[in-house]
This record gives C-alpha cells, sequence and structure tokens, in this order.
C-alpha cells in the first residue's frame, strides 16, 4: 500500500506531506478554531458584556470589573492569536499561562468548583504551542525587523 503524498512549499523548500500528515494539521487547524470560538464566544464575551454571572464571579475575587475587562480581553486576544499563522505557538502558550491562573484562582476563591476546566484546556493549547513551535523562530524575525 502506497500513500499518497503532495508537494508543499514551506520557507521556499519543498516538503512532501503524506495524506495521514495532512489529516494531522488539517486536525490541528480545526482544534485551533474550536478553542477560539470558545475563548472569544463562551469565555471572553460574558466578560466583555458584563453579564452578570461574570460580574459576579470578579466582584466576588476583589478584581471589580477592570479585572474582568482585562481577561476578557486577553482572552479575545489570544482566541484571535490562535488563527494568525505566526501567533499561533505563542498565543497557545499566553492561553495556557492564563489557564494556570485560573485554576489557582478557582482553588483558591471557588474551593476547586470548576478546577478541572482550566486544566483540560491546557491539553490542546500544549498541543497547539508545541506543534506550531516552528513559527517562533518567524515570529522572533519579525520582531527584531529582519525578514
Amino acid at each position: 500500500m502506497s500513500e499518497t503524498t503532495a508537494s508543499v512549499a514551506v520557507a521556499d523548500q519543498p516538503v512532501t506531506m503524506t495524506a495521514g500528515r495532512r489529516r494531522a494539521r488539517t486536525a490541528l487547524r480545526g482544534l485551533q478554531v474550536l478553542l477560539a470560538l470558545f475563548y472569544a464566544l463562551a469565555s471572553a464575551l460574558p466578560k466583555l458584556i458584563a453579564y452578570p454571572a461574570a460580574v459576579e464571579s470578579f466582584d466576588r475575587l476583589g478584581w471589580g470589573t477592570a479585572g474582568m475587562y482585562v481577561i476578557g480581553a486577553l482572552e479575545l486576544a489570544g482566541a484571535v492569536a490562535l488563527l494568525v499563522p505566526v501567533l499561533q505557538s505563542v498565543a497557545a502558550i499566553a492561553l495556557s499561562a492564563l489557564m494556570a491562573g485560573a485554576f489557582v484562582v478557582q482553588l483558591t476563591a471557588f474551593d476547586g468548583e470548576n478546577a478541572a476546566t482550566p486544566l483540560v484546556l491546557i491539553v490542546p493549547l500544549a498541543l497547539i504551542a508545541w506543534a506550531r513551535r516552528d513559527r517562533n523562530s518567524e515570529l522572533l524575525r519579525l520582531v527584531r525587523g529582519g525578514k
């Protein structure tokens, strides 16, 4: 049995990609889109529109609306960055850090009520960060002003 291959140019060098590898890349991209939708709509939006449950949670923390808006903006920025090729790995790392903080907050301020949720979200974020790590050198080059 032979696998179907396709030629793809990566950094001006042809790379042969098997059908299985294409499926894995497509699945990873789908995961990124799902996570971006989750962070934008289910997590950031309630904070940014001051949904009463979000306001109550942040008041309980003592962070008020300013903290709620900051966290919402960070989540929305991470959601958008998950969809930008050069930012994908960094976005996944940043959102993982945010989820680590959410885990600690859930344990300390909310008696572990939803502590598993941030941990579950870290797993696919870590996968994305690792799988898209090759983009970090490209991002660093752009930040330094090189081509």
